[in-house]
């Protein structure tokens, strides 16, 4: 019992210790939250401009890529003046400057334009596809988290053991398999072989354990190289703070190796990881295109993929758009928490 409280009166006096120099001077507290709003107001700037580009990029590309849009509408007999008409209805007689400066107005009113197939609104067609990718980028990257940052934290807690020998064989493993390899061995073992899960589609929304049954496979194929990228992550972010002085001055406060591991160094160790995950939703945003079409799922990757086979543009450059923005705020959301969770850069610009 004496024990016990020595260490909870050493712990307040390291707590007490570092909260006043963390709380600051009210005009310092000012300061931070100026440049905080400063900071924001520069990523949100950065954030358009990205967009913009990566879209103006990724939607002229498409159009270098060797087919015609109305022959696969009218057909291989279609004559010289059907196609000129229908390529006049389109738009796809104005050059490619022109066209793309359309779709950015329509972006602007909010109309991302029509399907060249099926004359349906872009819009909608994004709004029905866009939620199962959704669901599957983040199933992926929960997962990710839910096995990746564990196994992190338990080689780095037993360094240079058997286990962390192990541990690292299956992380570089994982990360190595691409996403349309791991999910075509998921889906040979798991669907066709031992017929554990369903191998396509996505079930039924009104039923979730069905819908989850279909989940399953794809999104652990998803957030198989994710698992292994974040056990080597959180392994080496352990290990380099476990080597940082305010561990050996908590060690010196005579805390015990549980409370400083736990509380001290897992806490600060993280904070990189959560940087990585807006890139990983970003990626994962990329994979499920693969995943998708392995899995025959009908979201916005198996979308933009059967767009592309058509040469569909206006969906290709709706899909890119919307791809584009998801992955910018994924990467925004990240930055920000990662500036709020680690106070040296708040320090440091405050200082600026």
């Amino acid at each position: 019992m004496a024990v016990a409280g020595g260490e909870e009166v050493r712990c307040a006096h390291l707590h007490s210790a570092t909260a006043a120099h963390r709380r600051g001077t009210p005009g310092s507290i000012a300061r931070r939250a100026e440049a905080m709003l400063s900071y924001l107001i520069k990523r949100l700037g950065m954030t358009v401009v990205v967009v913009f580009l990566s879209t103006l990029f990724l939607a002229s590309l498409v159009h270098f890529i060797p087919g015609d849009p109305v022959r696969t509408i009218l057909g291989p007999r279609a004559t010289p003046s059907m196609s000129a008409r229908v390529r006049e209805e389109m738009g796809l007689d104005k050059p490619i400057p022109l066209q793309l400066l359309d779709f950015f107005t329509g972006v602007l009113r909010g109309d991302l334009g029509s399907d060249f197939l099926t004359h349906q609104p872009v819009t909608r067609m994004i709004g029905q596809a866009l939620p199962h990718t959704l669901i599957l980028a983040v199933a992926g990257l929960g997962l990710a988290i839910l096995l990746g940052i564990p196994l992190g934290i338990y080689s780095a807690a037993h360094p240079n053991t058997w286990v962390d020998r192990v541990t690292g064989i299956v992380s570089v493993a994982f990360i190595s398999l691409p996403a349309y390899v791991a999910g075509l061995l998921l889906l040979l073992c798991f669907a066709v072989l031992f017929r554990l899960f369903p191998a396509i589609g996505v079930g039924d929304m009104s039923d979730p354990v069905d819908y989850l049954r279909h989940l399953v496979l794809p999104s652990a194929a998803l957030a198989m190289l994710w698992i292994g990228y974040l056990a080597r992550l959180v392994r080496a972010s352990v290990l380099e703070v476990l080597n940082a002085n305010y561990i050996r001055t908590a060690f010196a406060y005579g805390l015990s190796e549980r409370l400083v591991f736990y509380k001290y160094a897992l806490k600060n160790a993280i904070i990189p990881t959560v940087a990585m995950l807006g890139i990983g939703m970003g990626s994962l945003l990329g994979g499920a295109i693969f995943v998708e079409v392995i899995f025959t799922r009908p979201g916005l990757g198996r979308l933009m993929f059967d767009a592309i086979s058509s040469r569909n543009y206006p969906v290709v450059r709706g899909g890119v758009l919307v791809t584009s923005v998801l992955f910018v705020l994924a990467n925004l959301l990240a930055d920000l928490s990662y500036h709020f969770l680690d106070p040296r850069i708040q320090y440091q610009e405050t200082r600026q």
